[in-house]
């Protein structure tokens, strides 16, 4: 059946933009499509300016987004319930949606928000250099023992977060061949979070001798899930057998061995669960960006 055409004039032009954009990232991607449908919403209840249905200019103006972005941060435009309910929508999200709002005005030839009309939401907090320090400690102590293939892979995951302060979507984008032989060094291509427009860059960054030991440990385990799902140059794979979440022509689960190269939610998702299965709650914070930023606040305080 096919899908039946946008409501309003504005969603067809949203549509439209959005197909047009050139984003890095899964995760800006699903936030820019949250962001789509909250702006839907907001029309089908009434609650933005009349001129917003009919032009995606008027749909992002100021004089919409204000009473948009009071909606949303309630809750009430939330896709789906929370414990039965649509809660208020927490920090980090309503920084997401007025970052997206702010490359969907760019990509509209629109300037950014006024930080009056907009706000200025305070980022997580990130941790001490101290902990950061008992964290590179912790991961020592760690490979000197025995671990199971999840760890090793956060641990090596970990371990590169300290050294480079590298995105999620960066980290999913290294390979193999981006580390030189004995582990000395990593090349990341940065990925700029905040806009569309800005060039992907490349750098080279040394690595410690706790990634160089962590990497070790993880090529080890990857080399054996990698060969029996065929072969990839990505670093970073899948430990268990999953299912590629699109149905095959009968309708059935199509499945995926181990070794899949592991995409920026699941890079995410492994990080979580591995924060509170291996009891490290204490030493890393609720959110791999909030490491990140850390890790990059420690490397620009370095001298030289």
């Amino acid at each position: 059946m096919p899908t039946p055409p946008p409501p309003y004039p504005a969603i067809a032009e949203l549509d439209a933009l959005l197909g047009a954009m050139s984003v890095t990232g899964d995760a800006r991607r699903r936030q820019l499509g949250m962001v789509r449908r909250e702006l839907e919403a907001a029309l089908r209840q009434g609650i933005l300016p009349a001129p917003a249905r009919g032009s995606l200019r008027h749909l992002l103006g100021e004089e919409t987004l204000g009473p948009y972005l009071r909606r949303a941060e309630s809750g009430a435009l939330r896709h789906r319930l929370v414990a039965g309910r649509r809660p208020p929508t927490s920090a980090h999200t309503n920084q997401a949606r007025l970052i997206c709002l702010d490359l969907l005005r760019e990509a509209a030839g629109l300037p950014a928000l006024r930080p009056a009309a907009a706000g200025t939401p305070d980022l997580r907090p990130v941790p001490a250099f101290a902990q950061l320090s008992a964290l590179r400690r912790q991961l020592d102590r760690d490979l000197a023992g025995t671990l199971s293939p999840g760890r090793t892979r956060l641990t090596a995951v970990l371990a590169l977060v300290l050294d480079t302060a590298a995105r999620s979507g960066e980290l999913t984008g290294l390979r193999t061949t981006h580390l030189t032989a004995g582990r000395r060094s990593v090349y990341v291509e940065r990925r700029p979070q905040h806009g569309t427009t800005a060039p992907v860059t490349g750098v080279r960054l040394p690595l410690s001798p706790l990634a160089r030991a962590a990497l070790d440990r993880w090529l080890a385990v990857r080399a054996d899930l990698v060969a029996s799902a065929h072969g990839t140059s990505r670093l970073w794979v899948s430990l268990r057998p999953n299912h590629a979440g699109l149905p095959d022509e009968n309708g059935k689960a199509v499945g995926r061995p181990a070794g899949m190269p592991l995409e920026e939610n699941g890079l995410i998702t492994s990080y979580r669960r591995g924060r509170a299965r291996y009891g490290l709650q204490h030493l890393l914070p609720a959110k791999l960006e909030q490491l990140r930023r850390a890790a990059e606040q420690q490397r620009e305080a370095r001298p030289g």
